[in-house]
């Protein structure tokens, strides 16, 4: 039988030897919370590094996309309140004094006159012009008894193929028209064909249909734009009666008002259309 000495110092043995496991597993726990520490930190600091990374000039780039409502799981996008732009149309240049263009259509394209043109109608025949645009055609009776002046300008100008490639840049819903007849800036701003032409009476009243010469203020400065009456509310217009109407569409009424609804209301002329309407040319016809 051990003594009761020897007992006594195995006990301490035992005791010393579960202090030291305790020991060894709190200094174990300590090092586990060191190194679960150490990995939030090093997350934590990527979590900041991206983010910073993030909102800088360079290191992210974001698409742009058109504004959007939704509702539920549906996304409709917004369509843009800017209209497109058009390029202009590069045509060819007259040095010289204007001549009669070919009746056939075989002239070449120009968009800038050294001078009014001739008259180069036949007395006794009758003109139409046909807009071919990518919305559809328009065929307008020219009216050659009261604006002979005018129709000679538009004649001579569409066989030239002056108005080929050319936007449809303006819709203003507030007069129902829609405006056209600028290739060098597909704009109301247009330098025109390099001269204008007298104005032929006044007085005049619109009504849907109505083939109208554009100008300004000033008398005797229409040159080659003009625009449709697509309706009622052109007849606001009335009160003015200086802008000639010098034809009237006979077919494609309802493509000129399927042009104005695609009116997107911008700027101080009461709009353009949302998608690009292009007059690929004007054929003109004698009979």
């Amino acid at each position: 039988m051990p003594s009761e000495k020897r007992a006594r110092q195995r006990a301490g043995r035992q005791a010393r030897m579960a202090e030291l496991q305790t020991a060894q597993r709190r200094s174990q726990r300590r090092r586990q919370l060191v190194v679960i520490a150490a990995v939030v930190l090093v997350f934590l600091g990527l979590a900041v590094y991206v983010g910073t990374r993030g909102s800088s000039g360079k290191a992210k780039t974001t698409n742009a996309k058109a504004p959007a409502t939704t509702t539920g799981a549906a996304t409709t996008t917004v369509p843009s309140a800017t209209p497109p732009t058009v390029a202009p149309v590069s045509g060819g240049k007259l040095t010289t004094a204007t001549t009669c263009p070919k009746a056939d259509g075989s002239s070449p394209h120009i968009t800038t006159f050294a001078s009014a043109p001739p008259s180069c109608l036949d007395a006794g025949k009758s003109y139409s012009a046909t807009f071919v645009t990518n919305q559809g055609t328009v065929t307008v009776a020219l009216d050659t008894t009261k604006t002979p002046k005018t129709v000679n300008n538009f004649v001579v100008l569409a066989r030239y193929h002056y108005f080929d490639g050319t936007a449809i840049f303006r819709t203003d819903t507030s007069i129902d028209i829609i405006q056209g007849g600028s290739p060098h800036t597909q704009s109301a701003s247009d330098s025109g064909p390099g001269y204008t032409i007298p104005d032929e009476g006044s007085g005049y009243t619109y009504a849907p249909g109505d083939l109208v010469m554009a100008r300004t203020s000033a008398p005797n400065s229409a040159g080659a734009q003009f625009f449709f009456c697509a309706g009622t509310a052109c007849s606001n217009l009335n009160s003015q009666g200086t802008y000639v109407v010098f034809g009237h569409t006979t077919a494609g009424l309802d493509v000129l008002q399927k042009i104005l609804g695609l009116n997107v209301n911008s700027g101080s002329l009461g709009g353009a259309p949302r998608t690009p309407v292009i007059i690929s040319s004007v054929k003109i016809t004698e009979s």
